[in-house]
């Protein structure tokens, strides 16, 4: 340990035993607040903490790297000035604060998503203001900071000695330097060439505990690096004819006609029996309404009175799940019918993100005014260019003027806001004879958890049990208000989640945390009745075509849930990295580094095994994966207007 007495070094190593000294508090601290969930024998934390520890010298590794190069580099002239080392000393105390500044971080964020840091957080840095007016409204922030700011001055000045004795050692000579350059640069090689996301941690086996053993900051560095993934690259495939054959075997029906050239295209002719009807359509898709709030799901704190009541009067589909942890996925899967293909979803793939043959452009075609109206600003996650281009309209929180805002919080304005703009959008329409289709987003139901006063008997911001509460209120108001309309008679209401309140489980995809409501309410149109066949959001846009008797031209990955010749039902469901197919039963699920795990009896035990492709289930997920990026990578989705005449025709 020679080479530690000279002042580089030892400056060095003082930086990085305190960020290491809290990585394993904050590694402690998850893990004993997560110990029931992450099941781990006192036989297993060896193995953690030494994987974490792995993980942990990866990122000092990288972090330490451009002061690394500094020190060895600074000539000596400058190093022995008195207010060179005062500012070495103060970087030290910063050092301390922003370590202790990401520790707080990542348990906050633990909170919410129940895993390290990962590609949300990326995204949140691309949507900056929302987050921080969400954290400013949420937390205490300016007091936390000024109490980690008074904790990061002590420490710096507990350990002021030891550091000003580092600075005024010996430097490394000469051949020091360069031997230190050198290995500066091999070690940074070998990093990025052995620890990746999932290496050393895997993937499979209990989530928690792969994610303890990992590294809040190196993962999010991994996740920013690795925010789109090639499918044939990082995934298990199949060949191109298998994949063809039994994708068009999953989406096929006997209304169906397949028209595309390319053996993968799904692009098919619906024709769906009886007279066309364009009654209206409103589709609200409701902010992380998990199914277990509901008290007709179970819950008995009586939080949704109006949704309760509202699912004797529907059509209900109580088996029914989100293919995703966000929102854009949610609008991703309702409108284009499409599982979730790793990385980044459409919604946000700028530059591609547009000119597809979603629902909005369907109903467009058809005569109907396709309108997206939002609660918040629609720059965020890209929802405005997304449906611009897509043929809806756009009704945000931009385009409201302020005086029809009468509440407002980080996310957008309140629910009944923007159920009030949903209401003046479709007066005109009607008052025009024109069929509408309103796609709206809530977003109250969201951290702060915030909502006007007076509306219900938690007060505002006291947590998501209210949030839950206001948002059902509030659809309650708003249907009351609809039915006094005079186009109310004529009009679908579907009530669905973008996804639920937490995803996070012991494991990757823990299907019942994907478990969300969908009704579809249309007195005098649509029979109330029960469907407990598995499903998923990609089948929404097929079946609400369906309800409409409306012939199309489809490139939808979903089935039609309200035909009796049905395909069995399964869930597409996954978050940016894990790719899973639920059948009611089992649940295969696809990882990178072309990863092959089946969970049976997935609602329960979860009995995890290794496969490979000839498990017929896991053949069926790779056939919508593969089939899925394919089809995006290749241009298959895009929307195909029809000449004038074959218009007419399909409008008969």
């Amino acid at each position: 340990m020679h080479q530690f007495h000279y002042a580089q070094l030892r400056y060095l190593a003082i930086i990085a035993l305190t960020w290491l000294a809290v990585f394993f508090l904050t590694r402690t601290v998850l893990l004993v607040s997560h110990w029931t969930q992450a099941s781990l024998s006192l036989m297993g934390l060896p193995s953690l903490y030494g994987i974490g520890l792995v993980y942990d010298l990866a990122f000092l590794l990288y972090a330490l790297a451009p002061m690394a190069l500094y020190l060895l580099l600074c000539p000596n002239l400058l190093w022995r000035q008195r207010w060179h080392q005062r500012v070495l000393l103060g970087l030290s105390g910063l050092s301390l604060f922003v370590m202790l500044f990401s520790a707080v971080a990542e348990w906050l964020f633990w909170d919410e998503f129940g895993v390290r840091f990962n590609f949300i957080a990326v995204d949140y840095l691309v949507y900056s203001k929302e987050v921080l007016d969400n954290i400013l409204e949420s937390y205490p922030v300016y007091p936390l900071l000024a109490l980690l700011g008074l904790i990061a001055t002590g420490l710096t000045w507990l350990l002021r000695p030891a550091i000003m004795a580092a600075l005024q050692a010996p430097r490394l000579p000469p051949a020091g330097v360069g031997m230190g350059l050198v290995v500066l640069l091999g070690l940074l090689c070998l990093n990025s060439l052995l620890i990746g996301q999932d290496a050393p941690r895997s993937t499979g086996g209990n989530a928690y505990q792969r994610e303890l053993a990992s590294n809040g900051p190196f993962q999010f560095f991994a996740a920013f690096r690795n925010n789109e993934l090639d499918y044939r690259q990082f995934y298990s495939t199949l060949p191109e004819p298998a994949v063809a054959s039994l994708l068009r075997d999953e989406v096929g029906e006997p209304n169906a006609r397949f028209i595309g050239n390319d053996p993968q295209d799904i692009r098919r002719v619906i024709d769906n029996p009886g007279i066309a009807r364009s009654l209206n359509v409103v589709l609200v898709t409701v902010e992380s309404l998990s199914a277990r709030y509901l008290g007709s799901f179970g819950d008995p704190r009586g939080l949704t009175p109006n949704l309760d009541a509202l699912r004797g009067q529907s059509l209900v589909f109580s088996n029914f799940y989100a293919t995703g942890t966000r929102t854009d996925r949610g609008l991703e899967a309702l409108t284009l019918s499409i599982p979730p293909t790793p990385g980044r979803s459409i919604v946000k793939r700028i530059g591609r993100e547009s000119g597809y043959a979603g629902l909005g452009q369907q109903l467009r075609s058809k005569g109907y005014d396709s309108v997206f109206l939002y609660g918040g600003r629609g720059y965020f996650d890209n929802m405005n260019a997304f449906f611009a281009g897509n043929g809806y309209r756009i009704v945000d929180q931009s385009s409201v003027a302020s005086a029809d805002i009468h509440f407002e919080n980080a996310w957008g304005m309140c629910d009944e806001d923007l159920y009030a703009q949903a209401l003046k959008v479709a007066d005109r329409d009607a008052a025009s004879d024109t069929p509408f289709f309103l796609q709206l987003m809530t977003t109250s139901n969201h951290r702060p958890y915030t909502y006007p006063d007076g509306r219900i008997d938690i007060a505002s911001g006291e947590g998501r049990e209210g949030a839950v509460k206001y948002t059902d209120y509030a659809i309650g108001q708003f249907l009351a208000q609809a039915r006094e309309k005079p186009w109310f008679a004529r009009t679908l209401f579907v009530f669905v989640a973008d996804h639920t309140a937490g995803s996070a489980g012991k494991e990757d995809l823990p299907v019942a945390n994907y478990h969300i409501p969908l009704f579809i309410y249309a007195p005098g149109l649509v029979q109330p009745r029960e469907i407990s066949d598995v499903a998923s959001q990609i089948d929404v846009a097929p079946t609400l075509m369906g309800l409409l008797n409306q012939d199309y031209t489809s490139t939808f990955f979903g089935h039609n849930l309200l035909r009796d010749d049905r395909a069995p039902g399964r869930a597409l469901l996954g978050n940016y990295q894990h790719l899973g197919l639920f059948d009611g039963h089992s649940l295969a699920i696809l990882s990178p580094r072309h990863g092959m795990r089946r969970h049976d009896d997935a609602l329960d035990l979860s009995r995890e095994s290794r496969v490979d492709t000839d498990d017929p289930l896991l053949r069926r997920d790779i056939a919508y994966y593969q089939g899925a990026s394919h089809a995006f990578q290749a241009g298959l989705l895009a929307w195909q207007a029809k000449p004038a005449s074959a218009t007419a025709l399909s409008q008969r």
